[in-house]
């Protein structure tokens, strides 16, 4: 068997040797092999399946790295990094030490910016060609983005502000239907409205041609006039919102023609100034599965294993639903994430309770806010690295009025393999400082039930933090109870070492204090802290008045975190004791299977209870006690 031509091709300038044909043959190897490897190693997959010739096209028409590719979100770049030398790589994909699932920087210099968060392309684009004028250069500067991203506030702003400065620009709209759930909103109305309607889409020219010869077109034309042409070409011309923010609107184009793309392509890198094609193509393209159900393949299925207890994110939305067939004023809001979050349950019970609101976090928090001052109960089920979009509003507008919304802070802590964009590391340290906020994680999914029930009884915002991991198991008790705020749990009691632990890190701490007792002799105090605000700092000053050495211990950021809540509260008490202090150190979380990064950074009971043995080896020999 021969050569394939996706064997031959190792970079872009490989690809630009082929003709029409043989890109059309590309395609088909290309989607080939993303099946093949996708479905062994895992990862986003029908987003990268609909955009094979889109991406063929841009690398046959433009010059990269001198051109500037940027790919919003980033979930559909596979093909990219399969033209850019990497396809060598795709069997680690989104493995520790491997291939990253989204566009980097460091890896090559065909990632023109990084990304894994929606709706960046167009600001880092608008500065990359500001930039180039202003050094004088030439090179073009392409931004995909998504219908779903298009909908997040950011992406307005650069499409108004790229408007305004007029610079060549190009922008393409890929218009699939989807983020990870169906899009939604006045904007996705308006593309299905240009996609779907045949007498729509061929109005531009026609449209423009009559207006031409009318009578007075010119200087002639009165201010009327141009009143009434700028609104008939408001209502009839395809693309004119577009062209409204000042692009030259393209489309819609079939964005599976791979020879028609090329040509479009070419004509818009002929056009000054900033332009917008609107791309129509279908998410799963070529895999039968992922077309008809583009949303439980935005991500190639895990593979079933047997589960010993619910998800916490099962467990939420179960609690949820349950909660709010007690009190109507619960209602639901999610920011594109209605199966991520698990609120799609919600939606089938409650749907006139439920909000998806798109991409869009800033606006989902302040849009809480308001139902809070109305008298309802919301609460926002968010991933933590995406409610770091939405800080400004999380304090302005929610905890500076002391508004009672519920943030559900889903994927906190270490996340796994969509590396450093998505790892849950930053909420405590970016939540902690602010005040009036209630910050708290359970130890496991039956305490998760618990908090929730006390979170909507608080007449404030709070921020439940929970993993993306599977609970430990324990029996779910039926009725619920209010956990006293501030306050720790002790459950083991020992005097020789203290162990303050959080969320799942309870019961690595509680499986090593086991270890430390019946192999090392070590008489450990173990404590669920549940809350890192308020911290429960009767109980760190009565532990570190009796000289008891602390580990605190967390599944996040060390700055800013629980463990440096425990030092501030002994230091104000003016309590000198050892302290050491487990998390994530001052770095970004790469990508690797949860289990992995765990280890890597020592969040596990074998390495607490070699880490804990190695602390109290330094320090004076002496009996410790702690009060019953």
């Amino acid at each position: 068997m021969g050569v394939t031509l996706l064997e031959r091709v190792n970079s872009p300038s490989d690809l630009k040797q082929l003709d029409e044909q043989q890109l059309v043959q590309l395609a088909a190897e290309v989607r080939a092999f993303l099946i093949d490897t996708v479905s062994k190693t895992g990862g986003h997959f029908g987003a990268n399946l609909g955009v094979v010739e889109l991406t063929l096209a841009l690398h046959k028409v433009f010059d990269s790295p001198r051109d500037r590719i940027i790919w919003d979100v980033g979930h559909q770049a596979y093909v990219h990094k399969m033209i850019t030398g990497r396809r060598d790589r795709f069997p680690t994909l989104r493995k520790y030490k491997g291939l990253a699932g989204f566009p980097k920087r460091s890896e090559s210099p065909h990632d023109a910016f990084g990304a894994g968060h929606a709706s960046t392309s167009v600001s880092a684009g608008l500065g990359m060609a500001v930039a180039r004028d202003l050094a004088g250069d030439d090179y073009a500067v392409v931004c995909v983005i998504g219908d779903g991203a298009l909908t997040g506030g950011m992406a307005m702003e650069a499409l108004n502000h790229a408007g305004h400065l007029g610079t060549d620009l190009l922008v393409i709209l890929n218009d699939n239907e989807m983020s990870i759930n169906a899009n939604v909103g006045a904007i996705a109305k308006y593309l299905t409205r240009l996609r779907t309607d045949p007498t729509y889409s061929r109005a531009k020219a026609e449209i423009e041609q009559t207006l031409r010869k009318l009578p007075g077109i010119g200087e002639k034309l009165t201010k009327t006039l141009e009143r009434v042409k700028d609104s008939m070409r408001s209502l009839v011309v395809p693309g004119a919102w577009f062209e409204g923010f000042g692009f030259k609107y393209l489309g819609p184009v079939d964005g599976h023609d791979l020879p028609g793309l090329v040509r479009v392509l070419q004509d818009a890198r002929a056009l000054r100034g900033p332009v917008l094609i609107h791309l129509v193509t279908s998410k799963g393209k070529g895999y039968a599965s992922a077309e008809d159900a583009p949303d439980k393949f935005h991500a190639w299925p895990t593979a079933a294993k047997e589960k010993k207890a619910p998800s916490y994110t099962d467990v939420f939305a179960d609690t949820v639903i349950e909660l709010a067939r007690q009190d109507e004023r619960i209602v639901a809001v999610t920011a594109a994430m209605g199966s991520g979050s698990g609120l799609n349950k919600f939606e089938k019970v409650f749907p006139t309770r439920f909000f998806d609101v798109g991409i869009a976090e800033q606006h989902a928090a302040t849009f809480c806010g308001g139902l809070a001052t109305a008298g309802m109960k919301p609460v926002f089920a968010v991933y933590s690295t995406f409610l770091q979009r939405a800080y400004d509003q999380f304090i302005h507008d929610i905890c500076i009025q002391n508004l009672p919304v519920v943030f559900a802070v889903d994927r906190a802590g270490i996340v796994g393999p969509d590396g450093e964009t998505h790892q849950g590391v930053f909420d405590i340290a970016y939540m902690r400082t602010v005040p009036n906020i209630t910050v708290m994680m359970p130890k496991d999914e039956n305490e998760l039930r618990h908090m929730l029930y006390t979170a909507f009884r608080l007449n404030g915002p709070v921020a439940v933090r929970y993993p993306r991991a599977d609970g430990v198991g324990v029996p779910l008790e039926p009725e619920f109870r209010e956990i006293p705020v501030g306050r720790a749990e002790v459950l083991r009691r020992g005097n020789d070492l203290a162990i303050l632990a959080l969320g799942p890190m309870v019961q690595v701490a509680t499986e090593a204090a086991a270890v430390l007792a019946t192999q090392h002799g070590v008489s450990t105090t173990v404590v669920n802290m549940r809350f890192v605000k308020p911290i429960d700092a009767d109980l760190i000053r009565s532990i570190g008045k009796q000289g008891l050495p602390l580990i605190a211990i967390e599944e996040a950021a060390l700055a800013g975190g629980m463990g440096s809540a425990v030092l501030e509260v002994l230091t104000d008490a003016g309590i000198s004791v050892p302290v050491l202090r487990k998390g994530v150190p001052d770095q970004f979380v790469e990508h690797g299977s949860r289990e992995q990064l765990l280890q890597a950074f020592g969040l596990t009971a074998a390495q607490l209870v070699e880490d804990a043995l190695a602390f109290l080896a330094k320090l004076p020999k002496r009996t410790y006690t702690i009060p019953g």
